[in-house]
Parts: structure tokens; C-alpha cells; sequence
């Protein structure tokens, strides 16, 4: 459905009228340095974010600073929650525009890896809101409890899932094990949209399919 857009910002989205213009995903990937500096902010700033996630979080399991109030705990952490996720964000984006040969955000957007990430993001962040709209209404009653309550340390036990979850997708992203063009089952070619991508969707069994796999017995 939204192939074409990524179409375009892979090489439409900036490009100027010359014959040697490039967009702007196509300038990005073939700078000299400002890739990798992007990439391992990127990385680092995951690590901040998650880290101070998980310092809540396992605060409202009970199993760290049991002692210190969840509120005082949340007061420290939260702004440099906050941060990372725009680092996130601001560093986020020009990779996802611009992803190395394969990679590019046609290949990306069509990724089962990237489209579950996707869906977890969101599912964290409407935990995020039940959490804020039940649970921390009556954070007074628990705010001092070494083990706050079974709803608070479910909503941490969840995020922490979801965000680790995360993390672990956009690992995955990297590698080819379901892109589009090879033979995988129907179901997970429709839920790629792999007959829209470049790759287009072979399923397995087919005769295209059987065909791909005796050249590849015949190559080894």
C-alpha cells in the first residue's frame, strides 16, 4: 500500500533538477562519514533509552531501589527517557531513508521484522497511556511500597517485553531470512506485501518456487 511512497523518498524525496542530483537518501548513503556517525548515535541512544526503562520499570517490579519512592525513581529518569526517545526519533529517520543496497526503505517497509517492530512501538505506547490513566492515579497509595501493586508490576513485566521485543526486531531487520523474491509460505508474502515490492511474492511450493530451489541444489 505504501510502496510507492517509499519509492519515492528513496529517490525522489530532495532531489534537485541536474542530471547529477541526488535525493536525499541517495546523498546520505554515499557520504563519507556522516552514516556512521548517525548509525552509532543511533545505537547509542537505544541503549539510554532502554536503560532507563528498564530502571523504572524493574522499580515497579520491586526488584531494584525498593527503598526509594517509584515517584523519586520516575522524577530522575524520565527526562532522560524522554531525550533518548527524540535522539531516537531525529537519528531514526534519515537511516530509515537511506539504508545501505539492502536495505533501502522499499526493501524495509516490506521487511516482517520492521512491520512487527512497528506494531510493538505501538502497542508500548498504549501501554504507556493505561498505565498513566489507572495505575498512576493512585500512585500515592503504592508510591512508597517496596512491591507496588499485581496491576503496576504487570504493566512493567509488559513493557519491558514489548520494549526488549523491540530491540530484538530491529536486530533482525538486518538480515534477508524473509525478504521478498524468495520462496516462503503465502501467508507471510501477504503479510509483506511482497506482491507490491520490486522482489514480488513467491510462495512456497509453487513451481517458481521448485524451480529456485533445484538451481540452488544444482549450484551447491
Amino acid at each position: 500500500m505504501l510502496h510507492d511512497f517509499f519509492v519515492w523518498v528513496q529517490h525522489g524525496l530532495g532531489k534537485g533538477s541536474g542530471e547529477t542530483a541526488m535525493s536525499w537518501s541517495e546523498a546520505l548513503l554515499g557520504s563519507l562519514n556522516f552514516w556512521g556517525l548517525l548509525e552509532g548515535t543511533h545505537l547509542l541512544t537505544i541503549m539510554l533509552f532502554f536503560g532507563t526503562i528498564m530502571i523504572v520499570d524493574l522499580r515497579m517490579l520491586g526488584v531494584v531501589f525498593r527503598n526509594t519512592p517509584f515517584s523519586q525513581i520516575s522524577a530522575k529518569v524520565l527526562p532522560m527517557t524522554v531525550t533518548g526517545f527524540v535522539i531516537l526519533i531525529i537519528t531514526g529517520m534519515p537511516l530509515f531513508i537511506a539504508r545501505p543496497a539492502d536495505g533501502e526503505p522499499p526493501i524495509y517497509y516490506h521487511n516482517i521484522f520492521f512491520r512487527v517492530k512497528m506494531l510493538l512501538i505501538v502497542l508500548a505506547m498504549i501501554n504507556l497511556v493505561i498505565f498513566h490513566q489507572r495505575a498512576e492515579k493512585n500512585q500515592a497509595l503504592w508510591d512508597n511500597d517496596p512491591k507496588p501493586p499485581k496491576g503496576v508490576r504487570f504493566s512493567a513485566v509488559l513493557s519491558l517485553t514489548i520494549w526488549i521485543a523491540v530491540i530484538a526486531c530491529g536486530r533482525y531487520i538486518a538480515y534477508n531470512f524473509f525478504n521478498c523474491g524468495q520462496p516462503m509460505p503465502a501467508w507471510l508474502n501477504a503479510v509483506q506485501e511482497c506482491a507490491a515490492s520490486d522482489q514480488g511474492a513467491i510462495n512456497a511450493g509453487s513451481p517458481e518456487a521448485l524451480a529456485i530451489e533445484a538451481a540452488a541444489k544444482e549450484g551447491n
